[in-house]
């Protein structure tokens, strides 16, 4: 009897220090709402990874935030208390981003973005980023309207962070290059008509219009602007980079010029870009699960976001074991020093004072032909 207690101790403490060896990821994502375009990809870019990092057992808890920052938080404190999250990827996009970092920051969590996020102070040690950064893809967009002629640019964009960092962006990297920001409106991610908007962009006539939107809502000025007889060049953002996209914009989108990350148009890279390699091998992935042509940038971040924890892992584990403050508190170090790590976006190279990683490898040029995207040489 006592050598079968004695037995039965000691398989309960096995399964408990398994369970502590598990890593616990909490990803929130926008499956539904105004973002939903970009959060389902990411969704399902999840459901692909392994189940495994550095030999150890992962335990994915991904929730629907619904594009709602209420909701993103909710979801990020049920990951940290309830499912003991020792990392979070989180969220789809900026607003719902921004917010779960009050809890990565409260918890001592780090968080992985899926999308752009402004600085944020002290705070700003919990948090990376997967995206390329505003400023990164807005030069690149300068220097594109510099070579073509541009002097005199319209913006539109979203009404909130997303929107207001395009609009600082863009203002730096134009000044610069003598191009002028000669009107900026806003518009909502749900709103169902931007006349107004359209009507003040046409009556200052500049040389090209910037929509700092993403996904399905981004179309709405443009085709409004298309519709009402607009002549000039039309750029977008990395944001529109899917399929829906592409779909529910139809004619009135081809010719948009816009930067993207190196996996949109991964065979049509050079075999030196150092993306193309990891770049294909989510095209792979994904398009093996889902179908031809079904791949979407913002899968890819969330992809991108797993490469790093590969990096990330096993550093963090030499100091402690998952389930810890001190496992998290290493795994954000350890982040925090990836080099060089090549990813399906560009290469990350991060820093205390650089939570992004990337550089110019970062940003191609692209534009929307017959329908499909295109890389501009």
């Amino acid at each position: 009897m006592q050598i079968r207690k004695l037995a039965l101790l000691l398989s309960t403490l096995c399964v408990a220090g398994a369970a502590l060896a598990d890593i616990t990821i909490g990803v929130s994502v926008s499956a539904t709402g105004p973002a939903a375009s970009l959060g389902i990809p990411e969704k399902n870019t999840v459901a692909l990874l392994p189940q495994t990092i550095a030999g150890e057992k992962v335990k994915w808890v991904v929730l629907d935030d619904a594009t709602d920052t209420t909701t993103a938080v909710k979801n990020a404190r049920k990951f940290v208390s309830e499912d003991k999250a020792d990392v979070l990827i989180a969220a789809t996009a900026t607003p719902t981003s921004v917010a779960i970092l009050e809890v990565a920051f409260e918890t001592k969590t780090p968080q992985i973005a899926m999308a752009p996020v402004p600085p944020a102070g002290e705070k700003s040690a919990w948090i990376f980023s997967t995206p390329q950064s505003f400023g990164l893809m807005a030069t690149a967009i300068v220097e594109h309207m510099a070579a073509n002629g541009v002097k005199t640019v319209g913006f539109i964009g979203y009404a909130d962070p997303y929107g207001e960092l395009w609009l600082k962006a863009m203002q730096g990297a134009a000044e610069p290059k003598g191009i002028k920001l000669v009107a900026v409106e806003r518009y909502q991610r749900n709103d169902t008509s931007v006349a107004g908007q359209a009507l003040k962009l046409l009556s200052a006539n500049p040389d090209a219009v910037l929509i700092a939107g993403s996904g399905t809502p981004a179309v709405l000025p443009q085709s409004t602007l298309v519709e009402r007889g607009y002549k000039g060049k039309f750029y977008q953002t990395h944001g529109i980079a899917n399929r829906d996209f592409l779909r529910v914009g139809g004619k009135n989108v081809e010719g948009t010029v816009f930067p993207v990350g190196p996996m949109l148009l991964a065979e049509q890279l050079p075999d030196s870009h150092p993306s193309k390699k990891p770049a294909l091998d989510y095209v792979k992935l994904y398009e093996g699960a889902h179908g031809p042509n079904s791949r979407s940038t913002f899968g890819a971040h969330a992809y991108d976001a797993f490469l790093l924890l590969t990096r990330a892992v096993p550093e963090a584990m030499k100091k402690a074991k998952p389930g810890t403050p001190e496992f998290r508190i290493a795994l954000r170090d350890a982040l925090e020093n990836v080099k060089e790590l090549p990813a399906a976006h560009g290469v990350f190279s991060m820093s205390p004072t650089n939570h992004n990683g990337f550089d110019a490898r970062a940003a191609i040029m692209a534009t929307v032909a017959n329908g499909d995207w295109k890389l501009l040489k």
